[in-house]
């Protein structure tokens, strides 16, 4: 492995400019006017696919942005391991908010900085440079590999358990690996082993035929903008329990043995408080913070409007009242059912004074892996080659849809291997991945083929 390592550190000046190539490319998923650069990222990653010596190159279409996919298959008797990830990005927004062009790489302090550097593109990255290292100083892999690297992962994966299903045999493996999650703390390698599900709504309320003078009509028709508050604020106690019935009746308790190995990570909860920027934290009574982050269920409120928000006043009853709401859900909790019981819920407490509209968005599916399984452990002595520190377990409190459809489509286990800290701005402003980071995650993917490849 030594020729391997040396290979990634002598050529990291060139692998950053590389990065900072695909790091120029805006595939904004969620945006249509984004579409044409979705998929020249797409081509990009393929022709990058090819220079690393990888096989077999397409660029898969689907009724949304394409799938590429590659693969090495020279390693008769020995695994074959899938690797995942997604070269779409996040909306850059607030614009004003970013210290240099979202799409203008800069390398700053020990990080590069721009969109995607590491959610998801940085992390990509540092697997097909662990390939090219491979592949230039060896001429084989230890194992068979394959990679999958879609385009709609920020907008919800829609269209890719179709392609998993009709693809069962091009994506046959014995192993999974995605590296879309983080380090626990910057210096601190990590194996996620749990991540929590999704369900998005959003939820209408309609009054009258139009806005209404205030003056005129107020005190006779109900307010729908006064009355989806009311709802809202009906769907927690002031313990900050869930009030929608049957909510947790699917919720798999924590063992006294996982709380105490939560208890046992080096979490400072005044430097958490001080990173998002509050001075005290509330949840669900009875659990600890990682505990509520982590391993229990959520309904947050992502946004409500309507009405009148412009400057000065305007005296309107509105017409229409809006409000998006989100669920995080814990094994064994199904998306659908949740949203089931929070319409049936809404519905009940609406009163007749208005109509309320139930709008089922995207969503996801928990997921757990097993702390003992081989590929687990392969993966923890790889981080910790990669890295020269012991990783920790730990789970996550966001969702990877595609995670759990792995798991139950194609009946594979998942290692979650991500290697970007938390304070790395994902999804935000002046998101970055640190360099070293970048080439500790390259240097883990590389001796993660050796592990795998002998892993019982």
């Amino acid at each position: 492995m030594e020729p391997v390592i040396e290979y990634l550190e002598q050529n990291q000046p060139r692998f950053l400019g590389e990065l900072a190539e695909f790091l120029r490319i805006p595939s904004i998923s969620a945006s249509p006017e984004h579409r044409a650069e979705v998929a020249r990222c797409a081509h990009w990653l393929a022709d990058e696919l090819r220079r690393v010596g990888l096989e077999h190159v397409q660029v898969l279409a689907t009724p949304g942005h394409p799938v590429v996919y590659a693969d090495w298959l020279h390693a008769p008797g020995r695994p074959t391991a899938l690797v995942y990830g997604h070269y779409d990005v996040q909306p850059v927004d607030p614009l004003h908010e970013w210290q240099s062009p979202p799409f203008e790489p800069v390398i700053h302090a020990g990080s590069i900085f721009a969109r995607g550097a590491s959610d998801d593109k940085g992390q990509v990255f540092m697997h097909l440079k662990a390939v090219e290292a491979h592949l230039r100083t060896q001429g084989r892999l230890p194992l068979n590999l394959k990679v999958l690297l879609e385009g709609e992962e920020e907008i919800g994966s829609g269209h890719l358990d179709a392609l998993l299903e009709a693809q069962r045999d091009l994506l046959a493996a014995d192993v999974v690996v995605v590296s879309d999650t983080a380090m626990f703390a910057p210096a601190l390698p990590s194996i996620c082993y749990g991540l929590r599900g999704l369900a998005y709504c959003q939820v209408e309320v309609r009054g009258p035929a139009t806005d209404l003078h205030s003056g005129s009509y107020g005190g006779a028709v109900a307010n729908p903008l006064e009355v989806l508050a009311k709802l809202v604020a009906a769907l927690k106690d002031d313990q900050a329990r869930i009030t929608v019935p049957g909510f947790y009746d699917d919720v798999r308790p924590l063992s006294p043995e996982e709380r105490a190995a939560l208890a046992r990570l080096p979490f400072d909860e005044p430097r958490f408080k001080a990173e998002v920027g509050v001075e005290a934290l509330q949840g669900e009574a009875g659990y600890t913070t990682l505990e509520r982050i982590w391993t229990r269920p959520t309904l947050e409120l992502n946004g409500m409007w309507g009405g009148f928000t412009g400057e000065g006043s305007k005296t309107i009853i509105p017409a229409r009242a809006w409000a998006k709401l989100s669920c995080r859900l814990v094994p064994d909790q199904d998306p659908e059912r949740v949203l089931d019981l929070l319409e049936r819920h809404l519905r009940a407490l609406c009163p007749r004074t208005v109509q309320l509209t139930f709008t089922r968005m995207h969503g996801g599916k928990p997921s757990l892996t097993p702390l003992d399984h081989p590929a687990v452990q392969a993966a923890f002595r790889a981080l910790e080659r990669g890295f020269g520190t012991r990783p920790v377990f730990i789970r996550a409190g966001g969702s990877i849809p595609v995670v759990a459809s792995f798991q139950q489509l194609l009946g594979l286990p998942v290692v979650l291997m991500g290697v970007a800290p938390h304070d790395d701005h994902a999804h935000a402003p002046n998101e970055r991945f640190g360099i070293e980071n970048l080439m500790g995650g390259a240097r883990s993917a590389a001796y993660l083929w050796q592990e795998l490849a002998s892993a019982e």
